[in-house]
């Protein structure tokens, strides 16, 4: 199912568009609905919890044994030092694949996944895609790129360099404020657009648009 219908998709292109006519600058917006899988995440909890319990059963083996031997029909034995790797091993194994199918369910996984790496995670894709998309691709070097994650409820504004050097990162808070406002009341395609609107008012007060300006990249949302 699309994130966005078609409607929508024309909420932010027709705000790209009327920001971009009063600058030089040029806005892309990208939506995604998540910037990694986070394997080595998921990974790292299904260890960590199959460590848990190997050092569990290391330390209190008897309710473990306690409870095998109820499992075999009550009778009780004497555990070898096989026997006991054997479950160590066993148990560490059963726990670590509880905890990574546990984790192929979304809510789950991205609820386990720290803010800063998601925070991390999020900013290298923008980065990436900037690069790829909108860095020196206009002929003053004038793209700026909104990008959204919604899993990771994250957004970044990358401007490139020659933006960069008189607007601070800061003064694009209150794009990203408007942005966030409007999404967190499931308006996403509204809050892209006041956060290009925002944008466009930045880059007109220092790159206002000139008689011979083009328009050098499309206005669509790109979605991945």
């Amino acid at each position: 199912m699309p994130i966005l219908s078609e409607d929508q998709h024309r909420i932010v292109s027709d705000a790209v568009g009327e920001a971009e006519a009063t600058t030089s600058g040029e806005i892309v917006t990208v939506l995604t609905d998540r910037s990694d899988g986070y394997s080595d995440v998921a990974l790292v909890w299904a260890a960590a919890l199959a460590f848990t319990a190997m050092s569990l059963f290391a330390f209190l083996p008897q309710p473990f044994m306690s409870f095998w031997d109820m499992l075999s029909g009550g009778w009780l034995h004497e555990w070898t030092t096989g026997q006991l790797a054997s479950m160590t091993i066993s148990l560490g194994l059963i726990a670590f694949i509880v905890a990574w199918l546990a984790q192929q369910w979304d809510p789950l996984r991205f609820f386990l996944i720290p803010g800063p790496v998601k925070g991390q995670r999020v900013h290298a894709q923008a980065v990436r895609h900037f690069k790829v998309g909108a860095e020196k691709r206009t002929h003053g070097r004038t793209g700026v790129l909104i990008y959204l994650s919604m899993k990771e409820h994250r957004a970044e504004i990358v401007a490139d360099e020659p933006i960069a050097e008189i607007v601070p990162a800061e003064v694009w808070g209150e794009a990203m404020a408007d942005m966030l406002e409007e999404i967190s009341k499931g308006c996403t395609a509204e809050g892209i657009a006041a956060g290009v609107r925002d944008v466009g008012k930045v880059l007109s007060e220092h790159f206002p648009r000139g008689a011979d300006d083009n328009n050098e990249l499309p206005d669509r949302l790109i979605v991945l």
